[in-house]
């Protein structure tokens, strides 16, 4: 009863949000500052990577660098054109990556992460293997078209990169809304309009304790479970489904990931947004992601992922001509 009553709490204060993102009466906003105030509309989108590009020389740099890098990308809005030969999907389809690379504590980031040193993802073999990165024999990897359940949570149209734990910008619909309602804070994501739900907590002990008790079961986005420090949304996720997932950019979830993040409003009107991500079955270390959050410009609107996965049969489809080809060209050897 008190798991059907949060929802539709939930669900009520989304529903008044969202008629407030659409043009609807907002609600009434204290003019004074306060830090844990994050209700809103917010963009992630920016023209930097969670992994540093190996063009770039370290994690902070300056104007004249960024300049060099964020010239050559501000007319696809954030991306490079194609490269000869290919279909030319960027030039095809709407981008947004903000207004340039991510500005974070007053410097100029060129990557999300900020530990390992060098801005990469420190997998072990499995998930160099997984990631189709290293020296290491191929294997069966998330996104392999032998089937619909082996591709990619984005290709699948099942979990978008800013959905989840952690939240990650992308080529488009970069837009989050954040409500929040008695003893919960929800954020839904423009892309696949997906919605977390963040249970709250007095302190971290309570959450622990409460998920420890009644655990939610597993699912894409995993759970997540919070509590304030200070002026500090924290946020512990985990649960994600069992197997390994595409979540974007590289980045690999499953069902032992693990994330925790902070959420520090700031009075910029900006969101200082830190995570830690750990998983002890694809990497050899825990590591950090910084990125600033900074209040939309536009609203949030539906985002139905081509329309029922059109594109899947054709994928399929190509992958099942391209093994016949294969086959007929050994056969014929």
């Amino acid at each position: 009863m008190r798991r059907r009553e949060m929802l539709a709490g939930v669900a009520a204060a989304l529903a008044a949000g969202g008629a407030a993102a659409a043009g609807g009466a907002p609600r009434p906003r204290a003019a004074a500052f306060d830090p844990r105030d994050l209700e809103g509309t917010w963009d992630l989108g920016s023209y930097t990577d969670l992994e540093r590009p190996h063009g770039l020389p370290r994690l902070v740099l300056t104007p004249a660098e960024a300049e060099a890098y964020e010239a050559p990308r501000r007319a696809l809005r954030g991306m490079l054109p194609s490269k000869a030969g290919t279909v030319g999907q960027v030039e095809n389809e709407f981008t947004d990556r903000g207004q340039g690379l991510a500005r974070v504590k007053g410097e100029i980031r060129a990557s999300t992460i900020v530990d390992p040193p060098d801005g990469r993802l420190p997998y072990n073999a499995r998930g160099e293997a997984l990631a189709g990165v290293g020296a290491g024999p191929p294997a069966t990897a998330p996104g392999d078209l032998d089937n619909p359940e082996t591709m990619g949570g984005t290709t699948r149209c099942v979990a978008t990169v800013a959905a989840g734990a952690p939240m990650l910008g992308a080529p488009d619909a970069n837009c989050l809304q954040v409500v929040q309602a008695p003893g919960v804070v929800v954020i839904w994501t423009e892309k696949y309009h997906d919605v977390r739900i963040v249970r709250l907590f007095a302190n971290a002990a309570a959450a622990r304790a409460a998920r420890a008790v009644a655990p939610d079961p597993p699912s894409w986005l995993g759970a997540s479970v919070g509590w304030w420090e200070g002026a500090s949304l924290v946020v512990e996720t985990e649960g994600f489904r069992p197997g390994v997932m595409t979540k974007g950019q590289r980045m690999l979830v499953s069902g032992a990931t693990r994330v925790r993040e902070r959420l520090t409003k700031q009075a910029s009107g900006e969101i200082l947004y830190e995570f830690t991500v750990e998983d002890p079955d694809l990497l050899t270390r825990p590591w950090r992601g910084e990125t600033a959050i900074r209040p939309s410009r536009g609203k949030v609107y539906e985002y139905a992922c081509h329309e029922g996965n059109y594109s899947m049969a054709g994928m399929l489809a190509g992958a099942r001509r391209a093994e016949r080809l294969q086959a007929g060209a050994v056969a014929g050897k």
